[in-house]
């Protein structure tokens, strides 16, 4: 086998590398579903605790843990980031679908506050449900799998079922959402994950 033939191999097994490790990349392992799922599956569950049980004022308080978890995952995504090989296109997709999500959380809640008034409260969760359907979806079209799919159709069956619902029954469509949407879909690509990297 002459010197050309050679190089040909090992671009052409490079290249093949290159794509076993975007696939297992591509395959996400699931971490920031699973943190993000579980934190407001715990909020909710506790708001609505302190609200249907204690009647308590400031039940919307337990919230102030998210701001825990953002710092949490700017230090998780940076760390990531450096130590990543293979950076793919889907990586750049799924960013901006989940950059996108935040900037129409944060819209959702300014505007509803704005146009509602002190009766906002009424159409957050509804909202946000819808909200949460749209980076699901989005994310299981990219990814290619359909729990992430179905987590998003969920979202979106919930919150057409919370708009008819009192506001304290609202916050448990929450955690029926992030449950559906995000904690079971982490827990199986996290052990995709871990077969395709064993």
């Amino acid at each position: 086998m002459n010197e050309q033939a050679i190089s040909q191999v090992e671009s052409l097994e490079i290249i093949h590398s290159m794509i076993n490790k975007a696939k297992n990349k591509f395959s996400e392992n699931g971490h920031l579903y699973l943190i993000w799922g579980w934190t407001i599956l715990i909020c909710s569950l506790s708001q609505f605790v302190l609200l249907h049980f204690f009647r308590y004022p400031y039940h919307y308080i337990v919230w102030t843990v998210t701001w825990v978890v953002v710092i949490y995952q700017a230090i998780y995504i940076s760390r990531r980031e450096k130590r990543k090989k293979v950076h793919t296109y889907t990586d750049d997709i799924l960013g901006y679908v989940w950059i996108t999500f935040v900037i129409l959380m944060f819209l959702f809640a300014f505007l509803f506050g704005q146009i509602m008034g002190g009766e906002y409260y009424k159409f957050l969760n509804p909202g946000f449900l819808a909200l949460y359907g749209m980076p699901t979806f989005l994310s299981g079209v990219i990814l290619k799998f359909k729990p992430l799919k179905a987590g998003g159709i969920a979202c979106w069956a919930l919150s057409l079922a919370a708009a008819f619902l009192p506001y304290d029954y609202q916050i448990l469509m929450l955690s029926f959402g992030v449950v559906l949407a995000w904690i079971i879909p982490g827990y199986i690509l996290r052990s995709r994950y871990r077969k395709e990297n064993a």
